[in-house]
This record gives structure tokens, C-alpha cells and sequence, in this order.
């Protein structure tokens, strides 16, 4: 709206006589006026005073013109306070929309050009170009930018040998090579990685071989239950259910002395019904799916401290490293043919076929055996991190985080590039409203992470040695790891952060379908009244070292939950753009829902967190146990009213903590002029509430036999590091308890799961305390 004194100028210069007004309109622009029409406004200097078409001049000059500025001064006074009533957005709203209108595809799709030309393992001089160009971009938008390195240990391969031999045949020797596709000039590049697991111990074995399905510990279950003898074997198992180092352990408990893992066409081919990349999305029969087979996070030699340079190491034969103990490898569909196809003994259960050429799966042990050989260079090498920081304008040291890694394991188009191209389009969008006079109410800090495919290195020893700040002053982490893989929208957060999720799922327009919003292609896809939203009990990326062992706050997006040449040569930019996004479309929905949760995170003046969402989530977790537990053989003296208990204080907290939030709303929108320092200090400390109540479900002594995940409502399964489970102590405890037999230990293994209900108890009032901002 235009200041009072633009239009009291206007309707007195409207009622002066002419020779004033051509008097006015010379002395403002510095030249004569003849009285006609005013010259046209310019856009690159501020406009003059408005004028008008001439008026005839009164006869009775004085008395006119006393008249005139009366009426002026009251028509003025009415206009104002019409004006002033008229709804107008808010400012911040302004800049939220102004950030949504910047984001540029062609500007993400050049970075992701850019940043995936070569592939750019961690450790590699490839990968510290990245983390150069990712500094370099940040400060060329305008943001304060530097990088942190660390010494950390990681993996590669020296030597791969593995061999088929059978009776009556030739000894087939695997190239274990991913080949070269037509119209893919990503796919004939000589400084590919050799296909190999991160971590895997240097070693040899010769075995005969059987087939365990995808490795679960069910399927050794099942294994045992048939008369399949497992020990001494080598396993074959297939990609796809559980996270690789999950596989390997659970082959080396069963007795295995080493395991080849595949990815099948029923998997990743969608059962060889559509052919392959390039003509499809589907992974080619040589494609294979490197990775890590650490079950560990961050550095396996400096457990809970940073690996700085000159740090305490653990030897790599201490068992407090963790490492795998038996070797394994990944194969493609290619090379596990003829090793299935080997294979004698009985027929796999109908739930273990597969979508290779085999009219059948068998599960051995033999006629065919294994000769495996692998040799890894373990060397403690350089990682580094890369930050920007725009500094908030009025709590600077409240940090809202947004962080993404850079490192591949091929050219990671998918993962993790979709999202380092969105990161550095948030950084571009960013510094178009700092251009504009935009400060973050809140300090805003954009991550580039290193070394996550070995374990989420970078980020963890990051978290580690930065805790006490973090304990201090973050807000909340918002996570972005395979951007875009193909449709379909996916969020996991910490569950105080779902309502904030979906109102900014609204905001934004579906890619894939203008005249919805994204909200609504969302609830859709999930089958249900409301979108469904995950949880980050899991280790599958960055956020675990924030949420799982510091307590803050998170969040995780994507478009596509799988993608079929995931961890492969073929996760290049031809495929995004043949598949993945030819458009870019759903990069730019990435970017704006990142790019909002940050601004609403940073600028709103009371946190959009709601705790009665997460109180409600804790009691459907204890019906599902109580559930449970009435179901099976658990003794009367096994309490869950501990829990149930808890959570009713909670929900009560939660309860007068929203009324507390409306009341400090209203009475800020109160005030008609600035808020007074004892609102703005109410309100910083119930900020502070909100976001340290999250920290109040760690326990210091972590998880039973996982020590370093201090938080006791969500955490990974026990035998699935990429699965998420709610109460995972009282699930584990539980879980021992009624697979024993023996009575003496069984009595023994309730009392665990009694102790840990009393745990998981104690920290749920430590969070009703924090949200109450009063001591007992």
C-alpha cells in the first residue's frame, strides 16, 4: 500500500489551481511544463509525485483552496483506513512464494550434468572436485561457505577372483565386469569401479554352494527346517529385502565361509517382461549393485568420536569395529545363472523362485562349488564436508540443517545426485531472496556430505564432534538423499513434523499433474485418507546420526522409493533423463518442499512442531505390544502399564502445551505495535521446549548390544539395518525372550523386557517434563 503522504500529494495537487499544479509538476522534475500530460513512469528510478489533468481554476482562489485540502484531508483519512483493513499476504509468505517461482529444472539439470561427468567414489581425487565445485557454487550465490575434512578408513578392491567348477564341466572364471550398453556413453568408462562390498574382509574360500533366497534370517530358518546344511558353505542370496551387511552377518552366524549376493530379474528386471536399459528402465542382465557391508555408522575405528586427524583408532581386529568376518561379493544376474543353475538338492519353496531362465530354483548344497578370492586395500584417507551459512537475523545460533551426500558409488545420478543438484538449487534460491533483503529469522546451514555410501561417514563424525552444539541449538535436520528416482512421492520424519509436511505438501503442484497438488497425488499413492508417512528408526542415510544418537528433529524426501540400476554402472545422467526425469519436473517439487520446510523452520516465530501427533503415535505403539503380548506365553508379572502410563502424561502435556502455543499466538497479534521482551522471551523459551523435547527420548546408554543409537522409541531392526521399528529395545528384549525355551533363561529374558519397558517409560516423562518448561 502507498504511504499517506502519497495520497494527500495526489488530491492536493488535484484541487490546486492550475498554475499551481504546472508549478508543482516543474519543480519536481526540474523542467518547464507547458500543462499538458505528465511524461510516463520510469522503472529504474523511484516515481515522481502523481499528477492530474488540469482543473479550471477557481474564482475565489483562498477559499478554494481551504475547502479542497479540508475534503482532501478527510477522503485521504477514510481511503487509509480502508486500505489499511484490506487483507494482504505476509511478508514471509512473500518471500515462501518468491523462493518457489525461482527454482529453475535447466538450472538443477546443469548441476547434475556437471557434478556427475565422472564417477566419484569417497576418497577419490574425482570426489574432491565435487566437493570443490559444491563450495565454489555455494559461494558463487552469495553464501558464506567452508568445508571440514576428516581421516577416515574406507575400502577398495585389490583383487576378485571367483570361479565355478562341477563335474563334467568346465571351470567357468566370472569377469565380473558390468558391460558397456549402446547409446549409454556413461557405461565404457575405463574409471568405473570394479564391483566389490565396502568392508568385505580380505580372503579365500572353496565351497559348495547354497541358495538362502534374500538372506533374511527367516530363510536360514527355513534352510535348517528343510536339512539344508549351511555351515561351510557358500551362500548365494539375492538383493532386495534387507540391507546387504544384514545378509552377510546372518550367513556368517548360519556357518557360511562367504557370500555372493545378486540382483534378480524378478526384482530388478520386473520379471524380463519389459526388456532392459536403454530400452528400459530395468537393470541389464550384467548390472550389478555395489555397496557396503558394514552394519555399523560413521568410521568403523573411532566409535562415537570424530576421526580428526591424529584421533584414537581401534585396530581393524578389535570387535568393538564391528567389520564383517567372512568375505562376500555382488554379482550380476549374468554370473549367478550358471552358479543357480549348478545347483542340485531340493526344489526352493514357491516364494523363493526367481525371474532367471531356470525352470526351477534349487537350493543345493553342490554338485557346483565356489572358488572366491578378494583382496581389499583398507587405507585411513581424507573425506570432506562442505557447509553454507546464511546467519539468522535474530537467533543466529538456532540452526536449522539441511543436508544431502555427494559421494557415489558410479556417477549417482539418482543416488545421491538428484538431491546434490537440489541442495545447490536451494542454495541458488536462497541467495536470490538474500539479493532481495531476505534474512532467516533462524540460521540456516546447508550440508554436503562425504563417504555416506560406506556408512554414513561424513555426516556422523560431523554429529559426533559437534554434539554439544547441536544438543544446544538445532532446530531440526531435513534430509535429501535419491532426490528423484520416477514418481511418486515419499516423506519419512520425526512425527511432531507431520502436520508441517502435509501444509506444505499443498502449497506445491504435483509434477507428474498440474490440476493437483502435490499433497493430493500423495494420499493417493498411499491408499489411505491421510499420506503416509515413514519413520527414521533405519540406517539408510544421513539423518540417522542426527536423530538416532543426537535427538534432533528430521526429515527425509524423495520421489520413488526403489529404482531398478540402483548402486550400478547405469545410475548415470542418461538415465535420469530417459527415465528417472526427463523434465526435471519433480527435482523442482523436491527442491520447493525442501526449500519451504527450511523458511517455515527458520522464520516462523513459534516452531511448527505438534507434539500431540507423536503422544498419539507412542499409544498405538503400546497397543500393538500389549497386542502382543497378550498373545503369547509372556508371565503376569510383565507390566506394560509403565508405558501406558507415560503416554497419558505426554498426551497431557502435549495438550496444554498447544493451548500455551494459541494463547502466546493471540497475544502477539495483539499487540498493535512491537512485541514486548517479555512475549519475545515466553516465546524463545517455548521454542526451546520444542525442539529439545526430541532429545529427551535418548537414553545415554543406547540400545542393548547397539550402543551408540541413544534413542529408545525409534530405532533399526535388529537384523534389517534400512528397516525402522518403534520401541526397538522392548521389541528385541521381547522377541529373545519367546524364541527361548529354556525356563532359567527365559525367566532371565522377561526381566529384560521388563526393564526395558521401565526405560522406554522413563524417557517418555522426561519429554512431558521438557514440554511443560517445569521442574517437579
Amino acid at each position: 500500500m502507498q504511504p499517506l503522504s502519497w495520497w494527500v500529494q495526489c488530491l492536493v495537487l488535484r484541487t490546486l489551481p492550475g498554475p499551481l499544479q504546472r508549478l508543482s509538476r516543474s519543480s519536481g522534475s526540474g523542467e518547464d511544463d507547458d500543462g499538458g500530460e505528465a511524461a510516463p513512469l520510469r522503472t529504474d528510478r523511484s516515481p515522481s509525485p502523481p499528477t492530474c489533468g488540469s482543473f479550471k481554476a477557481c474564482r475565489n482562489g483562498a477559499f478554494c483552496l481551504a475547502a479542497a485540502l479540508a475534503m482532501t484531508v478527510l477522503i485521504v483519512l477514510v481511503m487509509h483506513l480502508f486500505l489499511d483493513f484490506r487483507p494482504a499476504p505476509s511478508h514471509k509468505e512473500s518471500w515462501q512464494h518468491m523462493f518457489v517461482q525461482s527454482i529453475d529444472n535447466n538450472s538443477i539439470s546443469n548441476h547434475l550434468k556437471e557434478i556427475t561427468k565422472e564417477p566419484h567414489v569417497a576418497g577419490t581425487a574425482e570426489n574432491f572436485k565435487t566437493a570443490e565445485y559444491v563450495e565454489y557454487t555455494f559461494k558463487a550465490y552469495g553464501l558464506d561457505a567452508h568445508h571440514k575434512d576428516y581421516d577416515v578408513l574406507l575400502t577398495y578392491p585389490l583383487h576378485r577372483l571367483l570361479v565355478l567348477t562341477q563335474p563334467d564341466h568346465e571351470p567357468i572364471k566370472f569377469s565380473l565386469k558390468e558391460k558397456a550398453v549402446a547409446g549409454d556413453p556413461y557405461s565404457n568408462r575405463s574409471n568405473i569401479i570394479p564391483t566389490f562390498h565396502a568392508y568385505a574382509p580380505s580372503g579365500n574360500a572353496s565351497a559348495e554352494v547354497v541358495y538362502a533366497n534374500y538372506g533374511r534370517r527367516e530363510d536360514f530358518q527355513k534352510l535348517a527346517q528343510l536339512g539344508l546344511k549351511v555351515e561351510g558353505a557358500i551362500v548365494i542370496a539375492k538383493y532386495a529385502k534387507i540391507y546387504r551387511g544384514d545378509i552377510v552377518e546372518n550367513a556368517a552366524q548360519a556357518g557360511a565361509v562367504a557370500v555372493v549376493i545378486y540382483s534378480d530379474p524378478l526384482d530388478y528386471g520386473n520379471n524380463a517382461t519389459q526388456g532392459y536399459y536403454p530400452s528400459s528402465q530395468w537393470l541389464p542382465p550384467s548390472g550389478v549393485q555395489r555397496g557396503s557391508v558394514f552394519r555399523g555408522i560413521g568410521d568403523p575405528q573411532t566409535p562415537g568420536w570424530a576421526s580428526e586427524s591424529g584421533a584414537e583408532r581401534l585396530s581393524v581386529d578389535d570387535p568393538a569395529a564391528q567389520l564383517p568376518r567372512i568375505p562376500s561379493m555382488p554379482i550380476s544376474a549374468e554370473d549367478a545363472l550358471p552358479i543357480l543353475r549348478s545347483l542340485g538338492g531340493p526344489v526352493a519353496p514357491i516364494e523363493w523362485q526367481g525371474g532367471l531362465e531356470l525352470s526351477e530354483y534349487k537350493l543345493g548344497r553342490g554338485p557346483g562349488r565356489l572358488d572366491l578370492s578378494y583382496v581389499a586395500n583398507q587405507t585411513v584417507t581424507p573425506i570432506r564436508n562442505v557447509f553454507a551459512t546464511i546467519v539468522g537475523s535474530q537467533e543466529p545460533d538456532r540452526l536449522v540443517l539441511l543436508g544431502n551426500h555427494r559421494d557415489a558409488w558410479t556417477f549417482g545420478a539418482v543416488d545421491p545426485n538428484s538431491g546434490t543438484a537440489t541442495l545447490l538449487e536451494l542454495a541458488r534460491g536462497f541467495g536470490k531472496l538474500m539479493e532481495q533483503g531476505w534474512r532467516p529469522h533462524r540460521s540456516i546451514v546447508l550440508c554436503s556430505w562425504d563417504a555416506e555410501e560406506y556408512s554414513m561417514i561424513g555426516s556422523t563424525e560431523w554429529v559426533e564432534q559437534n554434539i554439544d552444539v547441536l544438543d544446544a541449538s538445532a532446530v531440526a535436520y531435513m534430509n535429501v538423499d535419491c532426490a528423484v528416482a520416477g514418481p511418486g512421492f515419499n516423506a519419512a520424519a520425526s512425527p511432531q513434523l507431520d502436520d508441517l509436511l502435509i501444509e506444505i505438501t499443498k502449497q506445491v503442484t504435483d509434477p507428474d499433474d498440474d490440476d493437483q497438488s502435490l499433497y493430493e497425488s500423495w494420499v493417493v499413492s498411499s491408499n489411505k485418507s491421510n499420506p503416509f508417512i515413514d519413520r527414521l528408526g533405519g540406517g539408510g542415510s544421513d539423518f540417522a546420526a542426527f536423530l538416532q544418537h543426537a535427538g534432533v528433529p528430521s526429515t527425509d524426501i524423495f520421489f520413488a522409493a526403489d529404482y531398478p540400476v540402483y548402486h550400478s554402472t547405469f545410475d548415470n545422467y542418461n538415465w535420469m533423463t530417459k527415465f528417472g526425469d526427463p523434465l526435471f519436473h519433480r527435482h523442482v517439487a523436491v527442491t520447493s518442499v525442501w526449500g519451504l520446510l527450511a523458511l517455515r523452520l527458520a522464520d516462523d516465530e513459534i516452531l511448527p512442531m505438534k507434539y500431540e501427533a507423536y503422544a498419539k503415535e507412542l499409544h498405538s505403539y503400546a497397543l500393538e505390544i500389549n497386542s502382543e503380548f497378550l498373545s503369547s506365553n509372556a508371565p503376569e508379572s510383565v507390566s506394560i502399564a509403565p508405558l501406558f502410563s507415560s503416554i497419558k502424561g505426554l498426551q497431557a502435556s502435549t495438550h496444554q502445551l498447544a493451548q500455551e502455543v494459541e494463547a502466546l499466538k493471540q497475544e502477539g497479534m495483539q499487540m498493535q505495535s512491537g512485541l514486548s521482551s517479555g512475549i519475545l522471551y515466553r516465546r524463545r523459551g517455548l521454542n526451546d521446549r520444542l525442539l529439545r523435547a526430541e532429545r529427551a527420548f535418548l537414553d545415554s546408554d543406547g540400545l542393548s548390544g547397539a550402543s551408540w543409537y541413544k534413542h529408545l522409541v525409534y530405532g533399526r531392526v535388529a537384523n534389517n539395518n534400512y528397516g525402522s521399528l518403534s520401541f526397538p529395545g522392548i521389541w528385541d528384549a521381547f522377541h529373545q525372550a519367546t524364541e527361548s525355551s529354556n525356563d532359567t533363561a527365559n525367566t532371565a529374558k522377561w526381566a529384560a523386557v521388563q526393564h526395558e519397558i521401565f526405560r522406554c517409560a522413563r524417557v517418555i516423562t522426561r519429554a512431558s517434563l521438557v514440554l511443560q518448561g517445569k521442574i517437579t
